[in-house]
Parts: structure tokens; sequence; C-alpha cells
């Protein structure tokens, strides 16, 4: 009861400054988190069975957009949805020096918390307000479509590398 007073609170009656200190120390402890607990799975799975695990597809790009952007992939994943706690994993993964990871983790929790403190709480409101039931479902719908289309894709793709290269000469 006294959660859902504390938060009934921060979302509709606490000052701008609050609601934004408390999403920017959210968003910085989540990444953090995420950080260590990358460290600590590459440190565990190091030698063993397990680390194949740790170079799945997902990890992967998370670890290309991280070569790419440098600096930059940190605090972009923040805009990003899907990938943001796989890039902190893989930063932390690939034991990121932390005097370059932090300062990327705050622009990244600055972005985060400055966008659902202002647009993300309106348009979470203007959700609240629609018959929300039929818009999960909708969404849903929609996140089942998108899954769908992307794994057949990526199946499409698998089974083209893996297929033999076709032979140009003619047996007779």
């Amino acid at each position: 009861m006294i959660i859902a007073e504390s938060i009934s609170w921060l979302i509709n009656d606490a000052p701008f400054g609050v609601t934004f200190i408390f999403f920017f120390l959210g968003a910085f402890a989540r990444g953090n988190a995420t950080y260590w607990v990358g460290r600590g799975l590459a440190k565990g799975v190091e030698h063993t069975r397990f680390q194949k695990h740790l170079h799945g597809p997902v990890y992967r790009r998370a670890q290309k957009f991280i070569g790419r952007w440098g600096l930059f992939a940190i605090p972009l994943s923040f805009l990003t949805l899907g990938i943001q706690s796989a890039v902190n994993a893989s930063a932390g993964i690939s034991r990121m020096p932390l005097r370059r990871y932090l300062p990327a983790v705050a622009v990244g929790a600055l972005l985060w918390s400055t966008i659902y403190t202002t647009v993300g709480l309106a348009v979470f409101y203007a959700w609240l307000a629609l018959d929300w039931p039929w818009v999960a479902g909708g969404l849903a719908l929609i996140g089942v479509v998108v899954l769908i289309v992307l794994r057949r894709r990526a199946r499409t793709r698998s089974a083209q590398e893996s297929a033999p290269p076709e032979s140009s000469e003619i047996n007779c």
C-alpha cells in the first residue's frame, strides 16, 4: 500500500526535479547492475562449456554496436528498445574500463530520465486513459507478428549462408 501511494505521488504530485532524479538514479543503477552482471558472467564462464552462450546473436549485435559507436553506444542504447541491457552487459563482458563506462552510462541515464520524465509520462497517461486491455492486446499481437517475421527472415538468411555454393560446372 505504501509503495502504491509513493508511486502515485511520484507520478502525479512530485515536483519535476524529484521525478527526474528518481528516474535518473533508477536508470543509472540498472545500467551499472547490468554491467556488473556482465562482468561476473564473463569471469564465471571462462573456460566452461557455457562460454559459447555469451557469443549469441543478441550479444554479437550489441558488441558490434559498441565496437562501431565506441563511447556513444552506451548512451545511445538508452534510446533504443530491446538492446539496452545487452549493450550494458556486453560492456561488462568485454570489460570496458570503468573510467569510460561510468560517464557513458551517466549520459544515457540523463537521456532516459529526460525522456521518461517528460514525454514518457505523457504517453503513459494517454495509455491509461484509453481502453488499455484492447491496446495491450493489439500491441502484443503486433509484437508476435513482428517476432514471427524476424525469425523467418533469420532462418532464410541462415539457410542461404549455410547452403553450398552452386557449381557452374556441368557434369557429363
